[in-house]
């Protein structure tokens, strides 16, 4: 039964998760790095939230609808790309040695978003996440653990991680080109 004065549960679903639908795609988009996949899986998302809306206390909506993308996404990349599974996460592999000094000012004048997003395409996954949560969708460090279900401590980690490797892949980009 409905009540006047009341919003329905479809009503406060949509004010509180379609506002996200952008960040939404961007973060599976930058997962996936496929259009398609990504949307199909902000459409999972999406249903399975709306599923589960009632257990939704209130809290951070943006939050709580990127961590189900996330999971979502994370399920699709086990399920179609089980290579990307199979590729183990090992901090001393993934962190380059010494980045060049520099790269860091150099990386602020970066405008070309082609060579941008196929350098992320080249982190891990876990890295991809934490940069497109921090620099594309501004996420603050404690929605992005919230999200990805680690401590502040991990998603700080893995962002100056995340950072170095992306100034390591633009540099050698911009070294072919010069």
């Amino acid at each position: 039964m409905i009540r006047f004065g009341q919003p329905s549960r479809q009503a406060e679903f949509e004010s509180a998760i379609l506002p996200h639908l952008d960040a939404a795609y961007s973060l599976a988009r930058f997962l996936l790095r496929n259009d398609q996949d990504a949307e199909d899986v902000v459409q999972d998302a999406s249903l399975r939230a709306f599923r589960f809306f009632d257990s939704f206390r209130g809290q951070n909506s943006r939050a709580w609808f990127l961590r189900i993308v996330r999971n979502t996404a994370f399920t699709a990349l086990k399920r179609n790309r089980g290579h990307e599974e199979d590729v183990l996460f090992d901090e001393e592999l993934h962190t380059p040695e010494n980045p060049a000094p520099g790269l860091t000012s150099r990386l602020d004048q970066v405008h070309d978003r082609d060579t941008v997003r196929a350098a992320i395409d080249q982190l891990p996954p876990e890295f991809r996440e934490v940069i497109t949560l921090r620099e594309l969708e501004e996420c603050s460090y404690k929605e992005i653990a919230d999200i990805a279900a680690v401590p502040v401590g991990t998603v700080m980690s893995r962002l100056a991680r995340a950072r170095a490797q992306l100034a390591e892949i633009l540099s050698r980009t911009y070294m072919k080109e010069e």
